[in-house]
């Protein structure tokens, strides 16, 4: 009987997961008969009026009140707005991202998308060696490999999935038919990113997720457990790092970014210091957020708070 009701429970909640991806994505098929920038402005409004009802508008004030807290309730909430808007934009974006990557190196006029950094881009693309790059959740950061895939710089980027197994495909079709190859957070993650870079190809991975396991940091100021990957892949094959990140602008516009490499810490015998390095990748996107604190997703539990709401 037990056995008969547990597997009652699991189709139920299956079938729970279907629905939610069915109705998430057939509203953005639905957005893809609008105008871009029209459906993407709608988003942005939509979101700014339900997420402040959604439970995780809470943690995300929290959140920015420890980062901030020299600011205004109401700069606070202001950027929680933002803040909202932006992952709705997000999602939006998706299903426009076909359109909206335009950027043209040969044409005068500036597109919807302008990029900084093409020498840095060029020298990757014309003599290849192993290289990591690394972002933020800021921005539509899907754009930067989107941008590298269009022009032959095939980065493989490690990604987590969604816990929904039914959203989680959908976003995998999708981000593999234009991003190149995709590795899957999960605990042979880290040899499948080594053989990319023996193969002297590239990496991309964002370190600004929460990491239980991971080495004792700051951002912010305040206390994080931030992921040793990056640092270990370093130490392993000794290859470059490149910051990078994406900017949203004014009129549904957008920036991508890719910075000079960076030179890691090395402790007295010249071996990389991981906890020094994993703190240089909190300080940069930390440096990122600062400037455009809207165009973050605050409503990650980074500093694993969100028990002492409850």
């Amino acid at each position: 009987m037990e056995l008969f009701i547990t597997r009652i429970v699991l189709k139920l909640d299956h079938f729970r997961q279907w629905l939610i991806a069915q109705v998430m994505f057939g509203f953005l098929n639905f957005l893809k008969i609008f105008p871009a920038d029209g459906a993407i402005n709608f988003i942005d409004w939509l979101m700014r009026k339900i997420g402040p009802k959604m439970k995780r508008h809470k943690l995300m004030l929290a959140n920015l009140r420890n980062a901030f807290p020299e600011k205004s309730d109401e700069e606070i909430n202001q950027i929680a707005l933002g803040s909202w808007a932006n992952m709705g934009r997000l999602a939006a974006e998706y299903v426009f991202l076909d359109r909206l990557f335009d950027f043209d190196p040969e044409k005068s006029e500036p597109g919807r998308v302008e990029v900084s950094g093409i020498p840095i881009f060029l020298d990757l693309l014309e003599n290849p060696r192993p290289f990591i790059v690394f972002t933020g959740h800021t921005g539509n950061f899907e754009l930067l490999p989107v941008a590298g895939a269009a022009f032959g710089l095939y980065v493989s980027v490690l990604f987590r999935p969604p816990n929904n197994p039914y959203v989680a495909q959908k976003v995998f079709d999708f981000r593999s038919a234009r991003m190149g190859k995709l590795v899957p957070s999960h605990a042979g993650s880290s040899f499948a990113l080594a053989r990319q870079l023996e193969a002297e190809q590239g990496v991309g991975v964002l370190v600004d997720q929460k990491f239980g396991r991971g080495l004792k940091t700051e951002f912010f100021g305040r206390p994080v457990k931030t992921n040793p990957l990056l640092g270990k892949l370093v130490r392993q094959f000794n290859c470059e790092v490149y910051p990078a990140r994406c900017i949203r602008l004014p009129g549904n516009r957008y920036r991508l970014e890719i910075e000079p490499k960076v030179e890691l810490p090395r402790d007295a015998n010249g071996n990389l210091d991981l906890t020094a390095t994993a703190q240089l990748l909190n300080d940069k996107v930390e440096s990122w957020v600062r400037e455009y604190p809207e165009q973050w997703l605050w409503y990650h539990d980074r500093w694993e708070i969100k028990r002492q709401l409850i």
